[in-house]
């Protein structure tokens, strides 16, 4: 099995992700075990003195103020995660919560938050026994760190709450942890708050969320160069030159994959032949354009999650000089901002690939296709409910393009007075990906049942090769009608699961 070895620079997205899916093991670094003690032996001769240090001998937000005698102090550590693991709604799945505990532990290994190697390792021990601790959909408002998922997190180190086993069973954790025997960890002074103050769900969510986008944007590409082609289109505004003078580096990866699919093709060029068309509607003829935005909107969010990925995010933090400083590198706003940033790429993206999906059915626009590629038309209804599917998705796609990050409400006795509200855009990022897979889906299932009915006329052998692999996937071409449901999930999952760009790729090399 992989094996991710963390120290105390930080990690890449590769490790995020292989923790996170992959069920790679998770190892601590010697350098990650000796800053950890390093640190620690920073906290432990702080708490010995009787002056008052935020988050070793205080309370916390608005309560710190007082200062807590060192009888109470481990009270003090296990009461905060105990009432801080206030989270409601539905659970988060596996995936995020094991980006949440990996990042957590990332920061920890950076020696910068004063918590105990043995703490760090059961946090490990933990990620390698399979084990998930049960977190709520709300709670966390995306300031002084994911509060609340964090801290369902740390009462599973406790060995208290629930939490899920290797084999998707939900019990209580101090038995999972004696299951893999794993001993429950005692928190000492600033350890439960170490552990609670990070932006690493949404942190992990957006590092999800690129991996997903970056190949969506290759499935795009390939099913605006298929809508295209069924349109009879041109592809001469896919020439390099053309992308050269307004040099976006997303546009001119888009039109060159486009160009790439497209390549052989005896469909394209017909543009001219019913006049009065010379060229094509916006939607075709832009989507490099709007894809390539998207794209580079991608690039921005990149640079943000790797610079996150490499930052300790704690308050307060254990400096090398010895200081304890509060700060507030806790606040999730640059994250938040690109997460909302990508929520409206992804619902633009949709919106165009949608605008093409519904010419390819409109008999006034499609340049010869039967009316919603039908078989008898009247008789048959064809794809016009699917194109229904796919409004619904965009419709919903543009209310989730609406910032979180612009919202902040106050908390914590208005000590907590502005938020980023970044777990929530995380949260709609998420549906957001999924519904843009599903229209894509659409687009893939109308273009290549437009594709064959152009009689005469050879496809692009890209093309070709999409229309096989996808008729092997169990989605169905032209015909009378059927129960069309379960050719939209077969070409949802022929999109998910990468067989759309794999099919483009055998033939037409890698895309961009």
């Amino acid at each position: 099995m992989h094996t991710v070895v963390v120290g105390t620079s930080g990690v890449t997205a590769s490790d995020v992700l292989a923790v996170a899916r992959g069920g790679a093991r998770v190892e601590l670094s010697e350098e990650a075990v000796a800053a950890l003690a390093a640190a620690r032996g920073i906290v432990d001769a702080l708490a010995a003195k009787p002056e008052p240090v935020y988050g070793v001998s205080t309370g916390f937000g608005a309560l710190a103020t007082r200062h807590i005698s060192q009888e109470l102090r481990a009270q003090l550590q296990r009461n905060i995660v105990r009432s801080h693991a206030a989270g409601m709604g539905p659970r988060v799945e596996r995936e995020v919560v094991r980006a949440l505990m990996f990042l957590r532990l990332k920061t920890v290994c950076s020696g910068h938050t004063g918590v105990r190697p043995e703490v760090a390792q059961t946090m490990a021990d933990v990620l390698n026994a399979g084990i998930t601790p049960v977190v709520h959909e709300y709670g966390s408002l995306g300031c002084s760190g994911d509060l609340a998922p964090l801290s369902h997190c740390a009462l599973t180190l406790m060995g208290e709450g629930e939490a899920e086993g290797p084999d998707g069973s939900v019990q209580p954790a101090g038995e999972l942890l004696a299951a893999h025997g794993i001993a429950p960890v005692e928190l000492r002074e600033k350890e439960g708050l170490a552990l609670l103050n990070g932006t690493d769900g949404m942190l992990g969510m957006l590092v999800m969320a690129l991996a997903d986008l970056d190949a969506l944007y290759k499935s795009a590409d390939v099913t605006a160069a298929l809508s295209l082609e069924a349109l009879l289109g041109t592809d001469k505004v896919l020439a390099p030159e053309l992308h050269a003078i307004r040099p976006h580096p997303g546009q001119g990866a888009s039109a060159a994959n486009m160009l790439a699919v497209l390549k052989g093709s005896e469909l394209t060029g017909h543009h001219q032949d019913d006049a009065p068309r010379v060229q094509d509607a916006y939607s075709v003829r832009c989507a490099p354009q709007v894809a390539g935005a998207g794209r580079d909107t991608l690039a921005h969010a990149r640079l943000v999650a790797e610079r996150e990925l490499a930052s300790a995010v704690d308050n307060p933090v254990v400096l090398p000089d010895g200081r304890v400083e509060s700060n507030g590198n806790f606040h999730g706003a640059p994250v938040a901002y690109v997460l909302d940033f990508l929520a409206i790429a992804v619902a633009d993206l949709a919106s165009i690939a949608e605008r093409r999906t519904d010419r390819l059915l409109d008999k006034n626009r499609s340049h010869g296709l039967p009316p919603f590629l039908a078989d008898d038309a009247g008789v048959d209804s064809g794809l016009m409910i699917a194109q229904y599917t796919q409004a619904a998705l965009v419709s919903e796609l543009k209310r989730l393009a609406v910032p979180a990050s612009a919202d902040s409400i106050p908390s914590s006795a208005m000590q907590e007075d502005h938020v980023s509200m970044g777990w929530s855009a995380a949260r709609k990022l998420r549906t957001a990906v999924d519904n843009l897979t599903r229209v894509l889906a659409i687009e893939l299932y109308a273009a290549t049942r437009a594709i064959e009915l152009r009689e005469g006329l050879a496809p692009a052998p890209a093309s070709q090769a999409v229309i096989d692999a996808v008729r092997n996937a169990g989605v169905q071409g032209a015909g009378p009608d059927r129960f069309l449901a379960p050719d939209l999930a077969a070409a949802d999952a022929f999109v998910r699961g990468g067989e759309l760009v794999a099919a483009v790729e055998k033939v037409a090399g890698p895309l961009q």
